[in-house]
């Protein structure tokens, strides 16, 4: 955040957290072990949830998937969150068979005061950064609880998720 009466920026800190979708759980620990190399240990970690949201995922990574999300102890610069989403594409990339992935990868970041998550898809509600890289504002922080928005996606829509993100938010240095 710029000052603009000094002309000095500010770094804004924040706690990342990266959403895993699979139909092979022991692909969470397989990139966990890369994600906590580059950026550092874990403090929460969600229950292994079942998806049930969406069809979407399911050509590439076919059915029963699984959904798990891991926050990092130590915060990060919300200006980074375009480097992250290439990191964890190319992870994906890494992890793929034949052109295919095997796990979806979603970074994004808590404040106090909402969740946002990255994006490479282009939408009406969605920020471009930089790089081919988006964000948009999934829950805002209001009457103390997150809330979701109209375009929200349905599995963050989920008093589990929510509470997961409330729980998360409290972890907030």
């Amino acid at each position: 955040m710029w000052n603009m009466r000094k002309g000095v920026q500010r770094e804004i800190l924040v706690k990342l957290f990266i959403g895993m979708i699979s139909g092979d759980e022991r692909l969470f620990r397989d990139v966990e072990k890369n994600l906590v190399g580059l950026y550092g240990e874990i403090d929460l970690r969600s229950p292994v949830y079942e998806w049930r949201h969406t069809t979407y995922y399911e050509k590439e990574l076919g059915k029963d998937l699984k959904r798990q999300f891991i926050f990092f102890h130590e915060p990060i610069r919300a200006d980074t969150l375009p480097d992250i989403k290439i990191k964890t594409n190319s992870i994906e990339d890494t992890f793929s068979i034949e052109g295919k992935r095997r796990i979806n990868l979603d970074p994004g970041y808590i404040t106090s005061a909402k969740v946002v998550l990255a994006s490479t898809k282009d939408f009406a509600h969605r920020i471009y950064l930089r790089d081919g890289i988006y964000a948009e504002v999934t829950l805002l922080y209001h009457n103390r609880t997150f809330n979701p928005l109209s375009y929200t996606f349905p599995d963050f829509r989920t008093e589990e998720y929510i509470s997961l993100f409330n729980t998360a938010r409290n972890l907030l240095k």
